[in-house]
């Protein structure tokens, strides 16, 4: 506890026997309790709030990590032709031959 052995226990009730009287002891025990019971309850919650927050940081940071997808570049064609044509070797431009001289 607060390093309170069983000495000085007895010895702090004996006290508070004497300064409050037998009739008060137990209502102020029993109040007492109720304090140290809604005490507990509002530090449990408030742990409960700091773990749900702690958890959802935790998962915000997994998912910022996370590679994301790069989009697929368009394709780039320089003679006007649309993406995934293949050029004749007759097309100039095609890199197959020569262009012919008019």
């Amino acid at each position: 506890m607060f390093g309170i052995g069983m000495p000085e226990l007895l010895v702090i009730l004996v006290v508070a026997l004497i300064v409050l009287g037998p009739k008060r002891l137990p209502d102020v025990a029993r109040a007492l309790g109720r304090g140290l019971a809604e005490f507990r309850k509002a530090t449990a919650g408030l742990t409960e709030e700091l773990r749900n927050a702690q958890v959802m940081l935790e998962e915000e940071s997994r998912q910022a990590m996370r590679p994301k997808p790069r989009p697929m570049p368009a394709a780039q064609v320089s003679d006007g032709r649309p993406p995934g044509t293949v050029a004749k070797e007759s097309e100039p431009g095609s890199g197959g031959s020569a262009p012919p001289i008019a």
